[in-house]
């Protein structure tokens, strides 16, 4: 196989498309890319790098995956459904085509399982990094942001936390405990429980948990002014999790609050919608509840602390 600087841009970017699912008249390939949106729009972009975002032993495809999912995400957040992806590679001129195309290969699958396309993007030499944009659509629905949590409200999770973490000290130690290192290396974003929750009425806020629990508490903390409570024994422990902290005496708090690559949903509902939002189909685990203070909060038997931020 060449690399990249033997290659050259066009002619990478005419194999790069044979390794994605073509979406019709509407790209890729095109100057500019076409998409068939109803109701409100939803964008987000987000970018990752070689050094930063690919642990060791990920594949170009996982982060071509990964670089998708990050985006989905955010859509998913909103309550917003996928209507396509843009994705653009800065790649160092010896990268081997190969690999960039599983990278995009990578992206395709994601957009593929989020039922959307790759509409287009760029490719230039660079460091090594991935820039996606993803366009959705909110269809009717209300997007939930993250501003209108209310003292109240309860708090809780689409699903187990800290497994990604897990998944990192399973790597570097070598573990091997392959569903925690998967939850790392190909992150599922909730599009389909985000659209559910958005659909019920009972959501007042949401974000995902890419940034980790107390990063997320925290910056809807900051938009709702508010302060939240969580309870230590309610928080749905992750695949990997206990293995870890037997074998590493690693912190359970570390893994579950402060890590980043989590791609669950954190939000805040109102209690008397409960019935809507069991109605909607969406998994979660409720773990505490708003408040009128100004700061996320842990609480167990013994004592109440305010979370600090992330680390990941």
């Amino acid at each position: 196989m060449a690399s990249f600087g033997e290659i050259g841009e066009r002619e990478m970017i005419r194999r790069m498309l044979r390794a994605v699912r073509p979406s019709g008249r509407d790209g890729p390939g095109d100057d500019a890319a076409l998409a068939d949106i109803s109701g409100r729009l939803a964008i987000c972009s987000d970018g990752l790098t070689f050094e930063r975002h690919m642990p060791e032993t990920m594949t170009f495809e996982e982060f071509g995956w990964t670089a998708a999912a990050v985006n989905f995400s955010d859509l998913a957040s909103m309550g917003a459904r996928p209507n396509g992806l843009l994705v653009s590679l800065m790649i160092p001129a010896e990268t081997d085509e190969e690999d960039i195309c599983d990278i995009m290969g990578g992206a395709d699958q994601c957009a593929e399982f989020c039922n959307t396309f790759i509409l287009g993007g760029d490719t230039k030499e660079g460091s090594g990094a991935a820039v996606a944009t993803a366009i959705g659509s909110m269809e009717g629905r209300t997007p939930m942001t993250r501003y209108g949590a209310t003292p109240g409200d309860l708090v809780a999770v689409t699903g187990p936390l800290g497994g990604p973490a897990a998944g990192w000290h399973s790597l570097k130690n070598g573990l091997g405990i392959e569903e925690a290192e998967t939850a790392l290396k190909v992150p599922v974003p909730r599009v389909e429980e985000g659209i559910a929750l958005a659909s019920s009425g009972a959501v007042t806020s949401c974000i995902d948990l890419s940034d980790g629990l107390a990063e997320a508490a925290w910056s809807i903390c900051g938009c709702s002014r508010v302060g939240m409570e969580f309870q230590r024994d309610f928080l749905p422990e992750g695949e990997g999790v206990e293995q870890v902290c037997s074998s590493l005496g690693a912190s359970r708090d570390d893994m579950a609050l402060y890590w980043g690559g989590e791609y669950e949903l954190m939000f805040t509902f109102r209690k008397d919608r409960i019935r809507e939002l069991y109605s909607s189909g969406a998994p979660f685990t409720i773990i505490g509840v708003v408040d009128n203070g100004v700061s996320p909060k842990m609480s167990d038997a013994d004592k109440t602390e305010v979370l600090g931020h992330g680390v990941y």
